[in-house]
């Protein structure tokens, strides 16, 4: 409570009646109704040294520049792919930066039909009759694929499995998701990078309720088992999630063809890899229609008859009864599902499949290339590649990320002698250089 006789500045509540409230709870103050770890919780000190305007400029101007010093071959979920100019210029326009969050009925119908173009490319890449209009980021639409199975799927059981090689944090928010259920989170094997199907038969059984595969993988390589993965989980009743991209579900084989029920991931296209915002996509069978999470938008007719677009489920619980809803989910990312589908318009069905295909040939020109320089072995895993491939080096990963990093490279280490390394048409002009910087630090 503050001191001038008002709670929380954010609250009009007086401290007479925060006193009453906590009174009626049977608690002795607000930080009784909180369990805040000890290292975490705030202790009226932030310790930022107060610094005027130009000062702070300065400094974020210097850490920007460090920054600008790599050339970066990361990827593992986030991919720079070249973003055209159209798309922010579009983007930026005043319509399409409405005041209104982008999920009341009050948007410009100009922004619902691009969200429902949106959702459109998303059920033509995937092959499923239902996409919504975005989620946060490839992990939180994981997340809401669990909570799906775990309504959807007859099973008794509550087990979700996943691939052994994930990308951290993917996993965290999986488990951040599931932690308020009864919901465990188990992994199958890999064998050189992809699902290991005889392992994940003996390990899936009528108690799973979701099984959860990617491709490409978080290693690079192209998934060979989707349609064996799909059997088994429909053999066991249990859903298929699929995690997969914009770029490569051009190109790779259709979900819907390899028994997915839900499609999840990063679009990896409209923002490049910004280190911050995302965009996750989602998209299922029409069964689950009324079990989809966040927003869809529909198109029908006005009262004269002429073409109109709304949205036309709202499973949230700020627009329904909280019993009845399907995902707490407060926001979407509407502006950046705006961005990815400028950017899929513009490159068209060819442009998607030649970008789709750069990646597949970059990708194996450049380990081929390194699989050269003495001391380094790639692919590590011998497989069809997809952006980004990981490299066995004699000497410990972390001393080759390090030195690499001194040469002006910034790549992944992963493990105690794989590296990774992601190559798009935006770092291309640098692969020549990479090479000969691996042939010093190597």
């Amino acid at each position: 409570m503050s001191e001038t006789g008002r709670g929380s500045p954010f609250a009009p509540h007086t401290d007479s009646e925060t006193a009453a409230m906590l009174d009626a709870v049977g608690v002795d103050s607000e930080a009784a109704l909180f369990d805040i770890p000890e290292e975490v919780r705030f202790d009226d000190e932030f310790g930022i040294r107060p610094r005027d305007e130009r000062e702070i400029r300065r400094e974020v101007r210097l850490h920007l520049d460090r920054d600008d010093d790599l050339t970066e071959f990361l990827g593992r979920g986030h991919y720079d792919h070249y973003v055209p100019s159209m798309v922010d210029h579009l983007a930026d326009r005043s319509e399409f930066l409405s005041s209104y969050t982008q999920y009341q009925p009050e948007v410009a119908q100009g922004f619902l039909q691009s969200l429902f173009e949106y959702q459109s490319l998303l059920v033509e890449l995937t092959g499923l009759e239902i996409a919504n209009c975005s989620m946060y980021d490839g992990a939180s639409a994981l997340g809401e694929a669990a909570t799906l199975a775990l309504r959807v799927r007859s099973v008794d059981g509550n087990r979700v499995l996943i691939p052994e090689l994930l990308a951290e944090g993917r996993r965290a928010v999986l488990e951040n998701y599931l932690a308020g259920t009864d919901a465990v989170v188990e992994t199958y094997p890999m064998d050189d990078g992809n699902a290991d199907c005889t392992e994940l038969e003996a390990v899936l059984d009528d108690d799973c309720a979701m099984v959860y595969a990617e491709n490409p993988t978080v290693r690079g390589t192209i998934e060979e088992g989707l349609e064996e993965i799909g059997d088994l989980a429909d053999e066991h009743g249990a859903l298929f999630c699929l995690g997969s991209d914009l770029v490569a579900l051009s190109l790779l084989e259709e979900p819907a063809r390899v028994g997915a029920d839900v499609v999840v991931g990063d679009a990896a296209l409209g923002l490049g890899a910004s280190g911050g915002l995302g965009l996750g996509l989602f998209a299922t069978r029409e069964e689950f229609l009324r079990q989809v999470p966040g927003r869809l938008v529909g198109a029908g007719e006005d009262s004269s008859g002429k073409r109109a677009y709304t949205l036309t489920l709202q499973t949230r619980e700020q627009h329904i009864r909280r019993e009845r809803a399907t995902s707490n989910i407060c926001t979407n990312q509407a502006w950046v599902a705006l961005r990815a589908a400028m950017h899929a318009a513009w490159l068209g069905p060819d442009g998607l499949v030649n970008l789709a295909e750069d990646c597949v040939t970059n990708a194996s020109d450049l380990a081929e290339r390194l699989d050269d320089v003495e001391g380094v072995d790639a692919p590590a895993h011998d497989r069809h590649h997809f952006r980004e491939f990981a490299v066995r080096t004699d000497r410990p990963a972390a001393d080759v990320r390090k030195d690499l990093e001194g040469e002006g490279f910034a790549v992944h280490a992963i493990d105690e002698h794989l590296v990774q390394i992601c190559v798009t048409e935006t770092n291309t002009g640098q692969t020549d250089d990479l090479v000969d910087a691996f042939e010093v630090v190597a």
